[in-house]
């Protein structure tokens, strides 16, 4: 019984302010979701991920370990749905970059905080930059032929991620009239992200959901057992081991249904792996939460 308050406990913040979001909409409040994910994610979110990686008390070395086996954990699952796809003769441009990339920001990053602490965070906001970097340049690339490593190198999350590092191995910090103001602004990321997710998921118009189903069930095993062997074959401490598999297998992220929608692939189907894999998760996170706690 403990053990299911305590995950009920680390859930049902993520639900209900998600749940803020989709009942906003669907009373006509108007929500400008462009504006509200640009200032997330050229703001909220680098200023997070600074202060986090800037203020934690884990070993660089064991943040390189996390990196290491994100970037490797990341590169198995594309291989596996590249193959599982072109098996089942599904179109790669639709299909393979929602099943890679998870919602890390606007699911993973609260979950790991709410479930890990300050400690879970700094892990999950590592994770999450190394899955922006890889959708931005080989995600888009994907979707739509293109792709920038340049754009994806000099975004404000990048940039946060590598100067949080620096003072992180440095041991340096700011001035705390500086860091206090930057926490200020960190903290509106989380409520933003989930209830912008909810919004969302209020204004999608999926498709196809019964396919969406069977490959959200395939994108949750692959991407949390491939996490989950190199968490061991890294030799990853508990906690970090946990935010790993949770951040490599949150559902798909809006995201990719804004990409597929922007550069035409079959953005109705990407709307139904969004819908269906997000209300999936709505079981999976917590058995995942019950097993790793």
């Amino acid at each position: 019984m403990n053990l299911v308050l305590t995950v009920a406990e680390i859930v049902a913040p993520v639900f209900l302010l998600a749940g803020v979001g989709f009942v906003w909409v669907k009373l006509g409040i108007e929500f400008r979701i462009r504006f509200v994910t640009h200032l997330a994610m050229t703001l909220a979110v680098p200023c997070l991920i600074f202060t986090a990686l800037m203020k934690t008390d884990i070993e660089p070395a064991a943040l390189t370990a996390v990196s290491l086996a994100s970037i490797a954990a990341y590169a198995v699952v594309t291989v596996i749905l590249w193959m599982t796809l072109a098996a089942l003769r599904l179109d790669r441009r639709t299909f393979l970059a929602p099943l890679i990339f998870g919602n890390t920001g606007n699911l993973g990053l609260p979950l790991a905080l709410f479930a890990f602490g300050e400690t879970g965070l700094a892990f999950a906001v590592v994770i999450f930059a190394i899955m922006l970097l890889i959708s931005f340049t080989f995600g888009v690339w994907l979707v739509s032929g293109g792709g920038s490593v340049v754009k994806a190198l000099t975004d404000p999350v990048a940039i946060a991620t590598v100067l949080g590092a620096l003072f992180l191995w440095q041991g340096w910090s700011t001035p705390r009239f500086l860091t206090n103001t930057l926490e200020l602004i960190g903290q509106l990321t989380i409520p933003l992200m989930l209830i912008t997710l909810g919004v969302a998921l209020a204004r999608l118009k999926p498709a196809n959901l019964g396919q969406a189903f069977w490959l959200s069930l395939l994108k949750a095993a692959v991407c949390m057992g491939v996490a989950a062997g190199f968490g061991l074959w890294f030799d990853l401490a508990p906690i970090p081991f946990a935010v790993l598999v949770l951040q490599v297998g949150t559902p798909v992220a809006v995201t990719n249904y804004m990409l597929a929608e922007k550069y035409g692939a079959d953005a109705d189907a990407v709307a139904g792996l969004v819908v269906v894999s997000t209300l999936m998760s709505v079981a999976l996170l917590p058995l995942l939460l019950a097993v790793v706690i």
